[in-house]
Parts: structure tokens; sequence; C-alpha cells
């Protein structure tokens, strides 16, 4: 079984790694992101809970952080063990975190929730990478991929 091969490389092998480094980076960040969640050492969780989302729920901004530590730590632990779940949990995750941050005190989080969206895309290329079992399937010809001269 050959692999697909590129000017400058092998697609399958670039796309194995790519799945790789999606995989250790959404097993990590989540679960160190969870963690902190009860220590606010990064940050101050609660200070990014728009005020309206606050409302909604029992409880205080800081005990809600703690829920939400929990879930990232358990979406991490999906993703290590099955990424292309794990991936759309995460990808659903981090849609919810963008409308809290857009609709918190507009624009202030823009950024973040940019960055977000950005992490958001990333879960779901882990999704689809997962889907073909990491990498792209060997023996097929890619013509989409531009050549250098």
């Amino acid at each position: 079984m050959a692999a697909t091969t590129v000017r400058g490389g092998d697609v399958r092998g670039h796309a194995d790694q790519a799945y790789l480094i999606l995989r250790t980076g959404f097993v990590v960040a989540p679960i160190l992101f969870g963690i902190d969640k009860f220590f606010n050492f990064m940050v101050d969780w609660p200070d990014y809970l728009a005020p309206w989302v606050d409302r909604l729920l029992p409880g205080t901004a800081q005990e809600f952080m703690y829920a939400v530590g929990v879930v990232e730590i358990l979406a991490g632990l999906v993703v290590l063990i099955s990424p292309k779940i794990g991936g759309l949990l995460v990808a659903g995750w981090l849609a919810g975190i963008i409308v809290n941050l857009l609709t918190y005190d507009p624009p202030r989080y823009y950024d973040i929730a940019l960055r977000d969206f950005g992490l958001m895309l990333g879960a779901l290329a882990l999704n689809r990478l997962a889907a073909t079992g990491g990498s792209i399937e060997a023996g097929t010809e890619r013509t989409d991929v531009p050549r250098a001269a």
C-alpha cells in the first residue's frame, strides 16, 4: 500500500502528524483549563461568564465554573479515548463559549471569541481526521494540492 505523495512530502505522513498534534492539544488543553476552573490560577474564570448566563443558573459564577471544569476535563478524556466523538464534543463546547463571549459586553471579548472560533475549527479538523483513522487514505491521488514550480 503506497502512501499518497505530493511534491515536498508524503501527504499521509503529514495528515498523521496533524492528527497527532490536534489530538494531543485537545486532550491536554481542556484538561488543564478544566483543572484551572477550580483554582483560577491562569485567570479569574467567573469574570468571563456573561451576566445573562449567570442569571439563568442557580448558585454563583464560581460554582458554575466548577461544573465547567468537570465538563472540560471529561471532554479532554473523551478526545483521548475517541477523538472522533471528542472533536465534536469540544467543537460544540467551544461554540457555547463563543456565544457567551460574543454576548458579554460587546465587543469586550471579541478577540477571545475569535481565538475560540479557531480552536473550534481545529476540533472539527480533528473529528474529520479521526474519521479517516488519522490520515488520508493511502493509494488515492490528490489533484487539489498545489504543486511548486
